[in-house]
């Protein structure tokens, strides 16, 4: 089975077909003009859904049943009237969602079931593919909410969701800035897991405060589900053990400073990140564009520039623009500055796709 690849900016959807000489080329837009937040190709069914930030006119969502041909609305995730939320200065504020920051389909026992995160930090499950939405309200009611802050956006919000390929009711989420959370009843229940990280941002006395913590992108193994890696804002975390207990990764090559991670779909051992200088700069050590790999675990990387532009590029990869096909050899990365690179050898050649696109939010494989 072919594969496509999809890509959401800020103006637009690209969805884009292998070519026979080795290539990829554009073969379907939509919604141009539109930020496109978050694309989910459901693999149960083939559904494709894309939500979109459509600024004073709101978030919606959209559905499409032929690979996007053709789309239609359905329903976007959204509080219950009357619902407040608790800021962290205390200021009690009527909320409303504003931007869905992650989009899973739930497990294979689930097929009409749906998971949003939201900034807010919401977290809102759909059992109708899209058309109603309810939120999680034993995670929004969490007291340790109202620890919870915003990194780059002023709320915090919910950019990672993982289903457990196993057992689809447990459910883990990252949130920025408020740690990672894990339920094992499909959200009756929530615990937040982060033994072992640590926040260099904080005061000594709060720096291993779980409901601070910055994951800015969680992922699991699908092969190895307890395997789970985290880029944080001050590093990179593994566990082993399924979130309980977090190991921080050391020697990442220029800098631990990052948003995305991808993890081979078969090899837990085996991962991709893309270093940036931070904390106020975000933008490529040198001005040189680089991917990390390792493939034990985080005791050694490889530093993969080839194909990638290594003078004066001050590209920045969002947290949700790296990603990697089902075979684990093919990668796909997008830059703020609207490139887009393929790696077909597991990242150690890469080639530039497009260099014109709007700025890449997110990049995704799905079947053809």
């Amino acid at each position: 089975m072919g594969q496509r690849l999809y890509v959401a900016t800020r103006k637009g959807l690209f969805g884009l077909d292998p070519t026979e000489q080795g290539d990829w080329r554009i073969a379907r837009t939509a919604f141009l003009g539109d930020p496109v937040t978050m694309v989910l190709p459901d693999e149960r069914d083939g559904t494709l859904y894309a939500a979109l930030n459509l600024g004073h006119f709101g978030v919606k969502l959209h559905r499409s049943e032929d690979r996007g041909a053709s789309w239609e609305e359905c329903g976007a995730p959204g509080f219950p009237t009357q619902q407040e939320n608790q800021r962290i200065d205390a200021t009690p504020t009527a909320h409303s969602v504003h931007q869905i920051w992650s989009l899973e389909a739930g497990g294979g026992d689930e097929p009409n079931l749906l998971w949003a995160g939201t900034i807010p930090g919401a977290l809102f499950r759909s059992t109708d593919r899209g058309t109603s939405w309810s939120l999680i309200e034993t995670l929004w009611n969490r007291p340790e909410r109202k620890k919870w802050f915003g990194g780059g956006y002023d709320d915090p919000g919910i950019h990672s969701v993982v289903v457990d390929p196993r057992d689809s009711k447990r459910v883990l989420v990252g949130i920025s800035c408020g740690g990672v959370w894990v339920s094992a009843d499909g959200g009756e229940s929530w615990t937040v897991q982060t033994s072992g990280m640590h926040a260099a941002y904080m005061p000594p006395e709060r720096r291993e405060d779980p409901d601070i913590q910055d994951p800015h992108r969680l992922v699991a193994c699908p092969a190895a589900p307890d395997v789970l890696w985290v880029q944080h804002h001050n590093g990179v975390f593994r566990s082993t053990d399924g979130a309980r207990n977090w190991s921080e990764i050391t020697g990442i090559k220029p800098s631990n400073f990052g948003f995305a991670v991808a993890v081979h779909p078969a090899d837990p051992e085996t991962a991709w990140f893309v270093p940036a200088v931070k904390d106020e700069h975000r933008v490529p050590e040198g001005g040189k564009v680089v991917a990390a790999r390792t493939r034990d675990g985080g005791k050694s990387f490889d530093v993969l520039r080839q194909g990638l532009p290594q003078e004066h590029a001050y590209d920045l990869v969002f947290r949700h623009a790296l990603d990697v096909d089902p075979s684990g050899e093919i990668l796909a990365m997008g830059s703020t500055t609207g490139n887009l690179w393929v790696s077909e050898n597991a990242g150690d050649g890469w080639r530039a796709v497009s260099h014109h696109l709007p700025p890449i939010y997110q990049v995704r494989f799905a079947s053809s």
